[in-house]
């Protein structure tokens, strides 16, 4: 049995409470949360700061942690893209050794679950083993080729059916972003995954997504014609990016939108309407490493959009910490409340990705994990985040 206590406890319910002990057992089922003068003070671990629960990593591509410095911060979405592409022949063993190291680094910083985004099957047996729960995206795209979709399906098969499934941890098919999957795609990810699971799609990071829908014209056209293939086919809707993925999705799968750079108030309220189990991801280290920008989100908040947070890959971030991302909001946007953000950053996530049931909060039967927030919250770019179980 384990006591711990802070001057604060982030509650379950988005409150701060005061003079109480958490009362957990030695795998971290929290037992009980009392009053501390309920308690022998010299049997409870007095932590100053404060204690919230463990934080979850709502998106992710940890099977690009070899990439970390490799490529150039503010550039913008497509160079991003294609000088990602363009590492290639990375030995396998260094490879591995960076899933292992960023699974570890996540853990380290307080992060409970994970939605990871998976290509391959390079980070299946980290998962089978990782102290972390993760759910597994594994992401198709055809590049709006319909040519493509078949040999697609067939590529990504054995990635699915190798994913991890021990512990607690799930995986669905998912499609990569409106401008990389044609309708036929989007039928098959319909098609192969069950109600209640939950879907992940890249959604409007920069100013050509929605262009290229909208005006059939931008930065994308180019993009394709770099890699020999031509959008003749392509009819632009007059509509943002997002209508697309919600027109050839069905409303049956818990949806993420991820980044959200460019999304309005309109995209949200069109989204909402579509499926009531929506949830918005949000990167703010990438949007900042990748585009110099960060979603607005005051049009989340007035529409009480259900936000996550995550930290994206080390390919497009510093660290994998959902607390640094936090501290980046807090900064750039101070606006937003602390208790909010920090609701995106626990309950929601565990939502989004069906794992509420033990994680998110700091509630009495489940197994949430504890993070020690050290430092003053009023001075929030002073404060670190580390594991206490």
């Amino acid at each position: 049995m384990n006591k711990f206590s802070a001057a604060k406890i982030f509650g379950p319910h988005g409150q701060w409470l005061d003079n109480k002990v958490i009362v957990t057992d030695d795998n971290g089922k929290i037992l009980s949360i009392d009053d501390v003068s309920a308690h022998d003070k010299t049997s409870i671990k007095f932590l100053s700061g404060s204690i919230i629960p463990g934080m979850v990593n709502t998106h992710c591509h940890l099977e690009l942690s070899h990439m970390k410095g490799k490529v150039d911060t503010g550039t913008g979405l497509l160079p991003f893209l294609n000088k990602v592409v363009s590492f290639r022949d990375i030995d396998q063993d260094i490879i591995l050794q960076a899933i292992n190291d960023g699974d570890a680094e996540m853990y380290k910083n307080g992060i409970v679950a994970v939605g990871d985004i998976s290509n391959k099957l390079d980070t299946a047996t980290t998962k089978s083993v990782s102290k972390l729960d993760y759910y597994t995206f594994v992401e198709m795209f055809d590049f709006l080729q319909p040519s493509m979709t078949a040999n697609t399906i067939e590529q990504y098969k054995p990635v699915m059916e190798g994913q991890s499934t021990a512990n607690h941890n799930r995986k669905s098919y998912v499609p990569h972003a409106p401008y990389t999957v044609s309708p036929g795609l989007f039928q098959f990810i319909n098609e192969n995954n069950t109600q209640g699971q939950t879907i992940s799609i890249h959604n409007q990071e920069t100013p050509d997504e929605d262009q290229l829908f909208l005006l059939g014209n931008g930065g994308f056209m180019d993009f394709y014609k770099g890699f020999g293939m031509n959008l003749e086919h392509f009819k632009p809707t007059s509509k943002t990016s997002l209508h697309y993925a919600i027109e050839h999705l069905k409303p049956d799968f818990k949806t993420i939108f991820v980044h959200n750079t460019m999304t309005t108030k309109d995209d949200i309220l069109a989204a909402k309407s579509w499926n009531k189990d929506i949830f918005w991801a949000t990167c703010p280290n990438a949007n900042l490493y990748i585009e110099n920008r960060l979603p607005n989100y005051q049009v989340f908040l007035e529409t009480d959009a259900v936000v996550t947070i995550g930290t994206d890959s080390l390919t497009s971030n510093w660290q994998l910490s959902i607390w640094e991302e936090i501290k980046t909001i807090c900064q750039f946007q101070s606006y937003v409340p602390l208790e909010t953000i920090l609701t995106w950053a626990t309950i929601n996530g565990a939502k989004a990705l069906g794992f509420e049931d033990r994680l998110g909060t700091i509630e009495v039967g489940k197994s949430p994990g504890l993070v020690h927030i050290s430092g003053n919250l009023n001075e929030i770019q002073h404060t670190n985040a580390s594991r206490i179980i």
